[in-house]
């Protein structure tokens, strides 16, 4: 019996994103993020009409410009992996800080990635919340995503609450077999918990190779030939064209906006 569910994040609904074939929202967002990474530095009002963009699919959605707005934050950490733009890229200084300089061009870049970065995770959340993850598998596969690749995304998913599962059971062996002292704190030092550590590590890695060889095996003695069989996904309704000839058109004039203001 598994103790820890990695719940699906979908977001039941019956708004018109949720009703477009997967297809077309899995078009829909990487052509947002396409555009949105070929975008110049500096382009305010383009990345205004991305900001738009994005907000009236959320609203479209049925959940709400804040849904999205709230869990898209999750990206600025990842993003301040430019942080040394503003120091080593060359250009008009406008600032020091220590012995270093802060020039405009370097900061102009950093925030021209920031803001795309948070913009980018906003439509992928709103992709992952409206579309059930059998649902991206499949249109996935319908757009000829390499099959391998599928398959990991697609296992990986299927199998991480089992892992989290398997590392709760180590963590409670663990805790059933280490005496606790008075005051609540167990006994040993610092390098006695690395090595308890890492071999609860080496003990959970060898735990999911093992598992990995009995599901492939199970899989193909069911007839497994690399690759999960699905039923075909509905055809593209006239809705999903207009919506997708729209989404392209709209982001056209956005890049164009772009790179000419």
């Amino acid at each position: 019996m598994l103790h820890i569910d990695l719940a699906d994040q979908y977001q039941r609904g019956a708004s018109l994103i949720h009703r477009l074939n997967p297809r077309v929202k899995i078009l829909g967002a990487v052509l947002f993020i396409a555009a949105a990474t070929i975008l110049p530095p500096g382009a305010w009002l383009a990345y205004g009409l991305l900001l738009a963009g994005a907000w009236l699919a959320a609203h479209a959605s049925q959940l709400g410009i804040g849904y999205t707005l709230k869990r898209s934050f999750v990206a600025l950490p990842f993003a301040l992996a430019a942080i040394t733009l503003p120091f080593t890229v060359p250009g008009q200084p406008i600032a020091h800080l220590g012995g270093l300089t802060i020039s405009a061009e370097g900061s102009l870049r950093f925030l021209s990635i920031l803001i795309k970065s948070w913009l980018s995770v906003q439509v992928a959340i709103l992709l992952a919340v409206t579309t059930p993850f059998h649902d991206l598998m499949r249109g996935m596969r319908e757009l000829r995503i390499p099959k391998p690749l599928i398959n990991i995304v697609s296992f990986m998913y299927r199998y991480l609450f089992v892992f989290a599962d398997e590392a709760l059971r180590l963590m409670r062996a663990r805790a059933a077999r280490s005496a606790v002292g008075t005051g609540g704190k167990s006994g040993g030092g610092l390098m006695w918990r690395g090595r308890v550590a890492g071999g609860l590590v080496g003990n959970l890695a060898l735990r999911a190779f093992e598992r990995s060889e009995r599901i492939y095996d199970a899989m193909v003695a069911r007839g497994f030939q690399g690759e999960i069989k699905t039923l075909t996904s509905p055809p593209l309704t006239d809705t999903d064209r207009n919506v997708l000839v729209g989404w392209v058109t709209y982001l056209a004039m956005l890049l164009l906006v772009g790179f000419i203001f």
